[in-house]
């Protein structure tokens, strides 16, 4: 490491984009080499099915400042990046994704950015070349987490990050099961800035959030940031319990005062089944809140490391 040179990490979750490794590392180095700064890559196979653990070691071994964690099982992208960022020892630490949408050319970009005084800069994908799908999910998702965390979110923006090292140990003390890196570094109120970046389509592979994994990273994305919808909840039955004291007291009126007869077998059943949903509904929101505090009660590790590149029996995580 050259004397005075800032040390950056670039931390990488790997599922699925073997065939990007080789070039991502290589534009990854010549681009950081050219701030000038010395670099570390910090590879984390997630239970690739692609045996990207292979070409990590392979890469390690032809560049030492290569780095490979292999994880036990696949325990997701989020809990990939949350590994690397426990391991990485940079000034700097960059988050990017492995299937080469995330140009290694624009850390560049986001290390110049943060020279002028923040702690975190993020990519802002300003002509994302993902999908109609998914993208229209992504705005989705954030208009309703907005609404939900009254908070103001932005799209653009996804895990293609710089972060100080402090931020990077402050991250390190959230240890919820339910993790969603770009909402915790926001969360915790650093000095964050955004620039624009370009962003390529994907070069290989294909994205593995289906649509019912986008549903589930978003409801657990709400539940661990937001105790909204329970409040919704108790002010909705409070709403519906108003309502059907002030029609029981309308038909009160209309059987003893109007001398009119109350009918309408069908419209009960319809009432009955539908108060019968809405407590089902509120149960199911409750019961997700108390399965999200069971499985934090149960204190088990974020993930569990089959091998390293570094082979450091040190335990971590």
């Amino acid at each position: 490491m050259a004397k005075g040179s800032p040390l950056i990490s670039v931390v990488v979750p790997v599922y699925g984009c073997r065939r990007c490794l080789k070039e991502l590392c290589s534009r990854t180095i010549t681009t950081i080499e050219s701030i000038p700064a010395d670099v570390e890559i910090i590879l984390v196979n997630d239970a690739s099915p692609d045996h990207a653990w292979e070409t990590i070691k392979e890469l390690n071994k032809q560049d030492s400042r290569i780095k490979g964690i292999d994880f036990a099982r696949n325990f997701g992208q989020h809990h990939a990046i949350t590994a690397g960022l426990d391991y990485a020892a940079g000034d700097w630490v960059v988050v990017m994704d492995c299937d080469l949408q995330d140009r290694p050319e624009e850390i560049l970009t986001l290390y110049e950015k943060a020279q002028v005084g923040y702690e975190v800069v993020f990519g802002n994908r300003v002509q994302r070349q993902d999908n109609w799908f998914k993208r229209k999910t992504s705005q989705a998702f954030y208009r309703v987490y907005d609404y939900l965390s009254g908070r103001t979110s932005d799209h653009t923006i996804a895990n293609f990050s710089i972060s100080q090292r402090k931020v990077v140990l402050a991250y390190r003390q959230m240890r919820e099961q339910n993790r969603f890196f770009p909402l915790f570094i926001q969360w915790m109120g650093y000095k964050t800035g955004s620039v624009p970046v370009k962003h390529n389509a994907r070069k290989e592979g294909k994205t593995s959030y289906n649509l019912t994994k986008l549903i589930t990273l978003a409801t657990d994305a709400v539940i661990s940031q937001s105790n909204k919808p329970l409040r919704m909840s108790i002010q909705f039955g409070f709403l519906l319990a108003l309502g059907s004291f002030l029609y029981g007291l309308y038909l009160f009126v209309r059987y003893f005062f109007l001398a009119q007869p109350v009918q309408g077998w069908t419209s009960v059943m319809v009432s009955i089944y539908f108060i019968g949903g809405l407590i089902f509904f509120n149960f199911g929101i409750l019961g997700l809140y108390i399965g999200k505090v069971f499985n934090e009660t149960k204190g088990r590790p974020l993930y569990l490391i089959r091998e390293t590149t570094e082979d450091n029996d040190e335990e971590r995580g």
